[in-house]
């Protein structure tokens, strides 16, 4: 049975975008949680500027206080050198850099050409390399941006042609505003690993326009066994204009189990965390799982239609 390899980004993604600040005790609580329901990793934080980022100032607290589960990497995006340096003082696992594959959604999000970027991300890099970190690349916006269309795919490789000659581990196909559809994963999946197939690859899908899910399994299918999704479906670029939640965790999960696919994840751990976090966030949350159940859920009635 093929293992595929879940990695949670709620409480980087899906928390940054919240308008109210969620207490350290709460993110820490949360983490110690999910590091016990099968992730193969979790993004725990970001050391970004405070300023820019309130939610997640607490990046040091957080990560000080947490749980290390073995088996489970802890991995923190780094956007800067300076953010390097932080999150080298409390002990991360790997450093999860970004940069848009889109120049309109780098300036917007990282306020810097993609050049700039690429250059200054060397450096961090070269750091980790030297520090003995690992090393991922989230390339924002692969597939498209709201700001400037559909991302040729040409451009979208000699940005993973780039990385890889830089040494980095891993790479993440983001797509960040949810504009991929199923046939254009495949296109991109099926070329991102002929080329450099021993990158460990991610897929990182938004559900935007209702494709997440469809998306996830034409990247399964393509070969692809990592995928970052966010526990009930939390999340959304701040910089994306009509930008919503990620992929959401345990329907992704629920899927790929039905499937007969080993995520080695525990369902029911992550429906209880989805409910708390509905509770800690203080809304409804976007999982359709969560209100449904999973399908081996039974009712005294059903609907007649």
């Amino acid at each position: 049975m093929q293992r595929l390899y879940i990695q949670e980004v709620v409480t980087r993604d899906g928390f940054q975008a919240e308008p109210n600040f969620i207490p350290t005790e709460d993110k820490i609580w949360l983490i110690d949680r999910l590091s016990h329901a099968g992730y193969a990793k979790i993004e725990v934080t970001s050391f970004t500027s405070p300023k820019a980022i309130p939610m997640l100032a607490d990046a040091e607290a957080v990560m000080k206080g947490i749980e290390r589960v073995p088996g489970v990497e802890y991995t923190v995006l780094i956007p800067n050198l300076r953010g390097a340096e932080r999150a080298l003082t409390v002990g991360v696992d790997e450093f999860n850099l970004v940069m848009s594959v889109s120049e309109a959604h780098n300036q917007a999000n990282l306020r810097m050409s993609r050049a700039d970027s690429a250059k200054a991300l060397g450096d961090v890099i070269r750091l980790a390399h030297e520090s003995d970190v690992a090393v991922n690349i989230s390339l924002s916006t692969s597939f498209g941006c709201p700001m400037s269309g559909i991302t040729p795919v040409s451009e979208l490789m000699q940005w993973i042609d780039h990385f890889a000659d830089e040494g980095v581990r891993g790479i993440s196909i983001c797509d960040t505003t949810g504009m991929a559809n199923p046939k254009h994963v495949r296109e991109v999946c099926e070329l991102a690993l002929s080329k450099h197939p021993d990158i460990e690859w991610t897929l990182h899908f938004h559900n935007t326009r209702g494709m997440g899910l469809a998306n996830a399994l034409a990247a399964l299918q393509s070969g692809i066994d990592r995928f970052d999704s966010s526990l009930g479906g939390l999340g959304g670029c701040p910089y994306a204009p009509g930008a919503t939640g990620n992929i959401c965790t345990e329907e992704m999960v629920h899927m790929f189990d039905l499937m007969g696919y080993n995520t080695h994840m525990n369902i029911d751990l992550l429906l209880e965390c989805s409910a708390q976090l509905r509770d800690l966030v203080g809304r409804t949350l976007p999982s359709q799982l969560l209100l449904a159940g999973k399908v081996d859920r039974l009712h005294a009635q059903v609907c007649q239609n």
